[in-house]
């Protein structure tokens, strides 16, 4: 508000200086001109609110275009990373990017709506990228599913990730083992692999794309040519599908 009556106030300024032919105003003028102004703010603050609309659809619409080059600069790391795990159908015609971390409580929530959307549609190749920001037990995680897609393929990557989404506690080694071996998997083995360069390297790729692509939360999604920061309800993604098909 404070930043707006500023403008506004600048802006009658020079006009009226301008009409006047002044350079400057005096003291006295200024004094009786910013009486006017306020005077007018408010007797009508309308114009504050509409100002207030104003820029606020022009900084939509800047992050929006930034956004769009920020996709366009950047579609091969989004969209063709062979660490990621792709889901869904990896032919669909419209591609679903989700930055995640699995101890982001928006993150979890969105995890069901994510699998309806994907799994009732059809026709949306979905890509996770693991974004671990949340501390170390984020770390961890991230690395634990790493290195079951490394070991074991793309659907125990599927059935790890979606334990970890659901799993209560801290996962600590002694737990990472047991869900390992619910798994089908050897948890020595695959607490192994988590501390090997590959898997380090994994998630700070992907940190570095969030850097580049102005990500500092979780969830982020990417709609083929949307980024939407934040928790999406279903019915606003089914929506947004629409409309990328429609083009």
């Amino acid at each position: 508000m404070r930043r707006l009556a500023l403008g506004l106030a600048t802006c009658l300024y020079a006009t009226s200086a301008l009409a006047g032919g002044l350079g400057e105003m005096t003291a006295e003028e200024r004094t009786q001109f910013r009486e006017e102004v306020r005077a007018y703010l408010l007797e009508n603050p309308e114009v504050l609110v509409e100002a207030m609309d104003e820029l606020q659809r022009r900084d939509q619409m800047a992050a929006g275009e930034r956004d769009a080059q920020l996709l366009k600069s950047n579609a091969a790391a989004l969209f063709a990373d062979t660490d990621d795990w792709v889901g869904g159908n990896p032919a669909g015609d419209v591609t679903l990017v989700e930055f995640m971390d699995y101890r982001c409580g928006y993150c979890r929530k969105a995890h069901d709506e994510v699998n309806e959307l994907v799994n009732a549609d059809g026709n949306i190749r979905y890509i996770v990228k693991e974004f671990p920001i949340l501390g170390e037990g984020s770390t961890i995680s991230s690395k634990f599913a790493i290195a079951v897609r490394m070991l074991h393929g793309d659907e125990a990557y599927k059935a790890a990730h979606d334990a970890l989404i659901t799993l209560r506690g801290e996962p600590t080694p002694e737990v990472l083992t047991r869900l390992a071996t619910d798994l089908g998997h050897d948890g020595a083995e695959v607490l192994a692999k988590m501390e090997t360069p590959e898997v380090k390297a994994v998630i700070d790729t992907n940190h570095a794309l969030a850097q580049t692509m102005q990500i500092n939360g979780t969830p982020t999604f990417v709609i083929n040519g949307v980024m939407l920061r934040g928790y999406v309800p279903l019915d606003d993604m089914r929506s947004i599908v629409a409309d990328e098909r429609a083009g």
